[in-house]
């Protein structure tokens, strides 16, 4: 009898810690709760988002190196300023090696003489003209010393000032231009990525979104079960009370009653990971209150698909196929870009500088001198060792290599297109049958629940009906969960941008 009593207290005492369970602190309040649809989830996550963010980080650096790029064509102007000191000047010869001291420097004074014979005649001529005695010019004689033999010649100056400004530029440069079409392509490609984040970040927000809707739905049938198993255990308590049951009854009663409660539970709980999943998908703050709107039997009407539709969609708008196809572009650019450096450069260059030379570091006495100079570079390739044929052969390899991984991504792509079309008409069928089931079991519980109260049934015959309506409620909501998961693959996988849906 203590062993009854103990059983008839717990199975009043469950009820209510259950109940306390959902009434919780856990549970935010409804007035700081943020309710989202699907459309305000994947709003948010395409402007939250990580991965998205990123993406679009890499769009603006390759845009940025794209202008940097055009940077080539345009002249290249730098200044510059140098400042050097003779330690020792440099020194130079006059006359053979093997000449003597002195008819070095009669080789000398002959130099000179020679040098001033023109001017010498031009003077003399004006002074003929003025009827001026002329007086002929004679060059000092040089007196022999120690050092007047075979010594060098110191020349420049001590201290050499250059300051300089020089630009240059490419006039016919065909590798380069072909090089500056290559980074329009990355930026393509970069692009296109970040079209794939997004792509997959849509996908992963309604999936999360649907896990929430399918963990909800679970929380209903469990909940469900969960009252259904306190009123039968009233109702089995009274009639023991009266009699009419047995203690067998009761205690299947109670048994049901506290193996309905784990799963409400785990119901619930799977509830809050599937909210957390959303939001961490969704990018914002774990704590944030949010909730979701509608419910997953909202949904049932998508499942109206034409499958044929589906299994004639080519792949043209898939991100995986674009990004192969601008990178084969890109491979292309690469062959000719190597070809093209067997022809020859033209390029120009102008500078022009002032310097200055003195053995006094006296900056105002200082004398500057100007120069400038124009260049025109032509450069003709000949021979390399054979670096732009091997490279050549390197880059159609690695487009070789590019095809095989298309045709072999293609192939899984549409692998995976029939595994959705193929999961998504077994939803379909699955959910009409489910559908017909729950009517059916709906109506069975009823009748075995009015017959259990007036004493025709017994509490197994209840319970059968009942497990068999969880199942079936179990069946619908899985069969639209997996129809709207299979279809939200579908989408990615063909390409279909959250503004095209």
């Amino acid at each position: 009898m203590k062993i009854k009593k103990l059983i008839l207290t717990l199975a009043l005492l469950v009820p209510v810690a259950a109940q306390a369970q959902f009434q919780g602190d856990e549970r935010p309040a409804a007035g700081d709760t943020v309710l989202l649809s699907l459309d305000d989830a994947i709003k948010i996550a395409l402007s939250e988002n990580t991965s998205v963010k990123v993406a679009d980080m890499e769009v603006q650096r390759t845009k940025y190196a794209q202008r940097g790029s055009y940077g080539a064509l345009f002249p290249q102007i730098s200044a510059s300023g140098m400042y050097s000191y003779a330690i020792q000047k440099q020194k130079v010869y006059f006359g053979s090696d093997d000449d003597s001291g002195s008819s070095s420097s009669g080789g000398m004074a002959s130099m000179m003489t020679s040098a001033f014979e023109p001017i010498m005649y031009y003077i003399n001529q004006l002074y003929e003209a003025t009827n001026t005695p002329f007086v002929p010019y004679v060059a000092p004689k040089q007196e022999e010393t120690a050092s007047s033999g075979g010594d060098a010649i110191e020349m420049g100056r001590r201290n050499q000032v250059t300051l300089g400004l020089s630009a240059a530029m490419p006039i016919v440069n065909v590798q380069l231009w072909e090089s500056l079409r290559l980074t329009g392509d990355q930026v393509e490609l970069a692009v296109e990525q970040a079209r794939e984040s997004r792509l997959g970040t849509v996908s992963s927000v309604k999936q999360a979104y649907y896990a929430v809707l399918m963990a909800k739905a679970s929380y209903d049938v469990y909940n469900a079960v969960f009252e259904n198993a306190v009123q039968n255990c009233k109702l089995t308590e009274m009639r023991y009370n009266a009699q009419k049951a047995s203690d067998m009854d009761l205690a299947r009663a109670q048994s049901s009653l506290a193996a309905a409660i784990p799963n409400v539970y785990n119901a619930e709980n799977a509830i809050y990971l599937a909210l957390w999943q959303l939001k961490a998908v969704m990018g914002v703050d774990l704590d944030m209150a949010v909730d979701v709107r509608g419910r997953l039997e909202d949904y049932a009407a998508q499942m109206f698909y034409d499958i044929n539709e589906g299994s004639e969609a080519t792949l043209d708008r898939n991100s995986q196929m674009r990004q192969l196809a601008t990178q084969a572009e890109m491979l292309a650019k690469q062959i000719r870009m190597q070809t093209y450096a067997c022809l020859p450069t033209l390029s120009m260059q102008l500078s022009y500088n002032y310097y200055t030379q003195s053995d006094k570091f006296n900056l105002s006495q200082w004398k500057w001198l100007p120069s400038s100079t124009l260049v025109f570079n032509l450069s003709i390739p000949i021979f390399t060792g054979g670096q732009r044929y091997h490279a050549i052969k390197q880059a159609r390899v690695q487009a070789n290599e590019l095809e095989l991984q298309r045709q072999n991504a293609e192939r899984q792509l549409r692998i995976g297109i029939r595994q959705s079309l193929s999961t998504m008409e077994t939803s379909m069928k699955t959910y009409d049958a489910s559908k017909e089931a729950l009517r059916s079991a709906e109506k069975a519980y009823d009748i075995a629940a009015k017959s259990y109260q007036v004493g025709k049934s017994t509490l197994t015959d209840l319970n059968n009906t009942e497990l068999t309506l969880t199942q079936t409620r179990l069946q619908v909501a899985q069969a639209v969960y997996s129809f709207v998961v299979a279809k939200a693959g579908l989408e990615q996988t063909l390409g279909y941008d959250f503004s095209q849906e």
